[in-house]
């Protein structure tokens, strides 16, 4: 449980849904793809997942990026709005539980997560286990011929809400992708900073 006021925000429930994944150019925007609850579950509602990928480039090292990727309390230096914390673990290990509040003052939204994977210099992925934000999400550390990185952001969410979540994430998508890739390319201009 993350205690009010742990991220400079009272305890409030969430309002809106995190973006999904960020990054930069090239964007993948993939179709939904509905998932049905399993037989014998007692779910009859189907999910569907919408994913977005975005790059970055790097003139840093692999292993410089994901030492400025995984400092979660650094995030609020390049991720737009959002501040992060360590809940569980060490938050450099797989089971490690982590939040970010996406948002101005108390209006926004608390992304809850699990570290899934963990392998340093080039991958970390998180199960989001939020109420609002659901679904998957790997950051990938690419090391590129001649040196420096790409930085692969990729999300896989569940739209929450039937109908109504898809048509808001048509509309919000776009947005979403901008501000994913806008930050992406500040993490990978601060992590050329102090190489």
């Amino acid at each position: 449980m993350i205690p009010p006021g742990a991220l400079g925000v009272p305890a409030l429930p969430p309002l809106w849904t995190k973006a999904e994944g960020p990054g930069r150019s090239p964007l993948s925007l993939s179709r939904r793809r509905p998932v049905r609850a399993p037989r014998g579950s007692g779910q009859k509602e189907t999910v569907d997942k919408s994913q977005l990928t975005v790059t970055a480039h790097s003139d840093a090292s692999p292993e410089r990026v994901f030492a400025v990727l995984t400092d979660w309390p650094r995030h609020e230096e390049w991720m737009f709005l959002t501040r992060a914390l360590v809940t569980a673990g060490d938050g450099h290990s797989t089971g490690s539980g982590l939040a970010a509040f996406t948002g101005v003052g108390p209006l926004g939204f608390l992304d809850t997560m699990e570290i899934t994977r963990w392998n340093p210099p080039h991958t970390v992925e998180v199960r989001h286990t939020g109420w609002l934000v659901r679904g998957t999400g790997a950051f990938h550390v690419l090391p590129r011929a001649g040196g420096g990185s790409t930085i692969v952001w990729r999300e896989e969410l569940d739209l929450p809400l039937g109908l109504a979540g898809r048509l808001g994430w048509l509309a919000a998508k776009p947005i979403s992708a901008a501000v994913l890739r806008h930050s992406l390319r500040r993490l990978a201009e601060l992590s050329q900073d102090r190489e």
